[in-house]
């Protein structure tokens, strides 16, 4: 008698393993949040991979004035195993991205685990960037190149799209890696509660809830589910920046980076550290710790005191080309 299928691992009520190893995706979100679009932000999809049937939304304000608008990448978090470009939260905190930072705003889908384990997403994201770069060339999308000044992109994340965000920075921080992307140019990084992981837990994953917004449970079934099959743990080089057998980043060319870290983050001192690290081996980083918020509070709820916050703190970043910061910057969530 054929043993009964059950479902083995779950992940927000939209990703379902079965004991079998048959997976099942639902397309919605396992929440309702209605989009907020007043109109000010004209959007459109586009394909980057045909071949993989990936796509990308792209989003800039309908008023533009005379000059070119900085280009920033939003890659959306999911623990690289569930999320879209199309899901209303990714939606509502890109339509505000556009909005208030003055920007072409491009936000690519990649292929999630546990179908397509790492490195997957990194090089579906590699390819998104450099479909950007291609626009600038003969040929391109007019709807992105009349808009878009090629020579400050702004590549950002969040969660795992904070971790795509880290390996671009390294991946493309080198003369070679430059000119792959000429004539675009990345002008700095954004990485928001970027999805690090290790073996050994930090004190605020040892004291992170279990009611958590992302707790220790979920934390390690993304990584079960996204690492590649065979024994990895979380501190393989996908995951861990400073594990055993991760790359030495001291060769690495970072453009400025900004990481945002949530007090009340599982992830916090993760973060923390990775910032401290860089800045050590004189990396151009800082870090903004918003107290008292938890993970993914901005996409949340886009609209609250403390996205404004960080709103204005991404701004400035983009307005200064990543300059004027360093250090830990504290700010009351």
């Amino acid at each position: 008698m054929a043993a009964e299928r059950v479902v083995v691992d779950e992940c927000r009520g939209v990703l379902f393993v079965y004991s079998d190893g048959a997976v099942e995706r639902r397309a919605a979100p396992g929440f309702t949040t209605p989009v907020r679009d007043d109109g000010s932000v004209e959007w459109k999809d586009a394909v980057f991979d045909a071949a993989r049937g990936l796509g990308v939304r792209l989003y800039r304000p309908r008023e533009r004035g005379g000059g070119r608008l900085p280009v920033f990448f939003y890659y959306h978090g999911g623990g690289f195993c569930i999320g879209s470009r199309t899901w209303p939260n990714c939606q509502n905190y890109c339509l505000r991205l556009a909005a208030e930072l003055g920007a072409v705003v491009v936000a690519p889908d990649y292929r999630l685990a546990p179908e397509h384990r790492l490195p997957a997403a990194f090089e579906d994201a590699e390819n998104a960037l450099l479909w950007l770069a291609s626009q600038a060339r003969p040929g391109g999308d007019t709807w992105v190149a009349e808009a878009a000044d090629f020579g400050r992109v702004f590549v950002s994340g969040d969660s795992a799209g904070g971790t795509i965000a880290h390996h671009l920075a390294v991946r493309f921080g080198s003369a070679s890696g430059r000119a792959e992307l000429a004539p675009a140019r990345v002008a700095g990084y954004v990485q928001l509660m970027p999805f690090f992981g290790g073996v050994e837990r930090t004190p605020s994953e040892a004291a992170c809830p279990d009611d958590a917004f992302l707790n220790r449970d979920l934390n390690d079934r993304y990584w079960r589910l996204s690492l590649p099959a065979g024994g990895a743990t979380a501190d393989h080089p996908f995951s861990n920046p400073f594990g055993p057998a991760s790359p030495d980043l001291a060769a690495a060319e970072f453009a400025p980076t900004l990481v945002v870290v949530g007090g009340r983050d599982l992830l916090r001192d993760r973060a923390l550290d990775y910032a401290a690290r860089l800045a050590a081996m004189g990396k151009p980083v800082e870090a903004l710790e918003f107290e008292g918020q938890q993970h993914g509070f901005f996409t949340i709820d886009p609209w609250s005191a403390a996205s404004g916050d960080l709103m204005r703190a991404v701004k400035r970043f983009v307005d200064t080309d990543g300059g004027g910061g360093g250090g830990v910057a504290r700010l009351d969530g």
